[in-house]
């Protein structure tokens, strides 16, 4: 069956088109970066669009255009600098349900959300329980399918936050501890799906997918098991602390970061990830014991879960390093001029000059800020470190035994940089 799937380079997306290629099927992925994902699944057909600018039929017609059938894994937990959750999970839903029916599509997969009433009136699960509902009431041939926390191979959002709680040193500091918590492997899910598409689960139907389940505290001492690390003293985190933690990732998320740390995250988790209002799913689950084992980790899992926990530290590092640096300087115009006159000879220039490398440090500090920017600006740090070693090289080389360190401390700051490049990569 030729199908598209929505947010086909995600981390439910990724899997459920490869169990969909293993199955037979033709598939095409649309995402809004699919460069990655077309060099790592080259037998999927890849389309790149921002679902959430698709707000007409009209938007949508080319883009469906030969789909017998349509799976939706697009999404975002919350509204931020990069995401309109109105625009990308309501409306453009909306609009492609027209879309399809005038098409004759033969079948959608809805992949949504548990409805925990307690998160039932976040932005979240009220733009998804508006789509699922006019999906249902558009008379196409649909399956909506709810899957509870998915875990597999990889990890992505909070799956990703799981393993970096279970790496911590020495303590597992929890928000919620005893809040029940249901998983899922993202196999079955993407079997489930499979299933959808030919009619083996009954259209109109609306099921949540869970496999196993147990309390938060149980899931993460599983996963650091799973690591390989001994066992770790649950500290129960304040509510007021995670409150504070959580209004500070939502600020974050105004400059396009997406942290599995925001309010509605929070409020998901107060509740437990679980849904008594729709049918369970009639079919085998895998636990999350069976999960784990038939995934064993290896150091580069232990790597990774240990870097989720610095990727903040060393990008605010950095970028905070890189803003104060300009502003010392700006503090102090005419120290830092005196020094490079006695380079060039001219006072007028020297001053012109160090005004401007100090607007360029904070320049690159802000870009370093923001999410779509800060590749950019972690390049910029490395090749204006670099600039700057070569040109204090040829004309102050003395610098290099300062006993301050001046050009000495520049080389473990482009080491830093590097490690935060490669760990930028969300998935």
């Amino acid at each position: 069956m030729k199908t598209l799937v929505l947010g086909a380079s995600g981390f439910i997306g990724s899997g459920i088109c490869r169990q969909l290629l293993a199955d037979g099927h033709a598939v095409t992925g649309l995402g809004r970066n699919v460069a990655p994902a077309s060099r790592a699944m080259p037998d999927v057909l890849w389309m790149q669009a921002d679902i959430a600018r698709l707000q007409t039929p009209a938007d949508w017609r080319p883009l469906i255009e030969g789909a017998e059938a349509i799976v939706n894994c697009a999404g975002a937990l919350q509204d931020g600098g990069r995401d309109d959750l109105s625009a990308l999970q309501d409306r453009a839903m909306r609009a492609l349900y027209e879309a399809a029916a005038a098409k004759g599509v033969r079948m959608i997969v809805q992949i949504s959300a548990p409805m925990e009433p307690a998160a039932a009136t976040t932005p979240f699960l009220a733009t998804k329980r508006a789509a699922d509902e006019a999906l249902k009431a558009s008379g196409l041939p649909h399956v909506v399918l709810r899957p509870s926390l998915v875990v597999g191979r990889n990890a992505f959002g909070g799956t990703a936050l799981i393993r970096a709680l279970a790496a911590f040193p020495f303590v597992a500091p929890l928000v919620h501890p005893q809040s029940p918590v249901e998983t899922v492997a993202l196999d079955d899910v993407a079997r489930t799906v499979s299933a959808a598409l030919p009619g083996d689960i009954e259209p109109g139907s609306d099921l949540y997918l869970a496999g196993d389940s147990g309390p938060l505290q149980g899931l993460v001492a599983m996963h650091r098991a799973w690591l390989g690390l001994p066992p770790a003293r649950v500290i129960a985190v304040p509510g007021v602390l995670a409150a504070i933690v959580s209004k500070g990732a939502d600020l974050l998320a105004h400059l396009g970061w997406r942290s599995p740390l925001r309010s509605t995250a929070m409020t998901v988790m107060a509740g437990g990830v679980t849904d008594a209002g729709h049918a369970r799913a009639e079919r085998s689950f895998k636990s999350l014991s069976q999960t784990l084992t038939a995934n064993p980790a290896g150091i580069q899992d232990l790597w990774t879960a240990r870097l989720w926990l610095l990727k903040f530290p060393i990008l605010a590092t950095l970028s905070l390093f890189w803003i104060a640096s300009g502003m010392v300087t700006l503090m102090d115009v005419q120290s830092a001029a005196d020094f490079i006159q006695d380079v060039i000879g001219n006072i007028p220039m020297a001053r012109f000059y160090t005004v401007l490398a100090a607007l360029l440090d904070i320049a690159i500090g802000l870009l370093a800020m923001h999410a779509r920017t800060v590749r950019i600006a972690l390049w910029a740090m490395i090749a204006v470190s670099l600039a700057y070693l070569v040109g204090a090289s040829l004309f102050t080389p003395w610098l290099w035994f300062d006993p301050l360190g001046a050009l000495v401390k520049v080389v473990p700051q482009i080491l830093l940089t590097l490690v935060g490049l490669a760990i930028l990569q969300e998935r």
